[in-house]
């Protein structure tokens, strides 16, 4: 068997999570997270809309882990990033964190903003 090195850019890979932390690129960030291209950051939730409607030049596709269970996003927050661009993605936070972490090995031009579990 052949394996292969996967190659993350500049962004880092979710490598772990649990009850109200992330671990992603070996730092643990406590609470929910926004992570992309431009580094992680502790991320306020649905209402931090300006940091979700800044990736607008920088990602296609936003996918947003809802929690331990799936659930809609705020209305007027999916319509507003839809109008600058961006796509959104809703799932919960553990596939949301699988499927960011198998898009970005792809180099997708992508971002997580994930609610803790």
């Amino acid at each position: 068997m052949r394996l292969t090195e996967v190659s993350f850019s500049d962004a880092k890979p979710v490598e772990g999570y649990g009850p109200g932390f992330f671990r992603v690129g070996g730092e643990v960030f406590q609470g929910s997270i926004l992570t992309g291209v431009k580094g992680t950051v502790v991320w306020a939730g649905y209402e931090d809309r300006k940091a979700l409607l800044a990736l607008k030049d920088e990602v296609d596709v936003l996918f947003v882990g809802t929690g331990a269970e799936i659930s809609h996003l705020p209305k007027d927050l999916r319509q507003d990033l839809e109008a600058v661009g961006v796509g959104v993605e809703v799932m919960n936070t553990p596939a949301a964190c699988r499927t960011y972490n198998v898009l970005l090995s792809e180099g997708r031009r992508i971002a997580l903003a994930a609610l803790a579990v």
